[in-house]
């Protein structure tokens, strides 16, 4: 699936990912492939996006994702 990792200043991130971890407000979630489409608010804690040969670990301070179509996107 696609990913965009945003803050007000720039990009983070862009890529694919297979799985991403997220610091929910009511506990850590997944995504992956295929997910329903959501929207979610994200506390402080580690954002962890997993592609097939790496994962990238993101210290965030809370936002909202956005899934939608294979396409997540994250605003930090």
């Amino acid at each position: 699936m696609q990913v965009e990792i945003l803050t007000p200043d720039k990009t983070l991130f862009t890529g694919t990912a297979e799985i991403i971890t997220f610091p929910g407000t009511d506990g850590s979630f997944q995504v992956k492939e295929n997910h329903a489409a959501m929207i979610s608010s994200l506390v402080k804690g580690i954002l962890e996006v997993q592609s097939a040969n790496e994962t990238v670990k993101f210290d965030i301070n809370g936002g909202l994702v956005e899934v939608l179509s294979n396409k997540v996107v994250v605003l930090v």
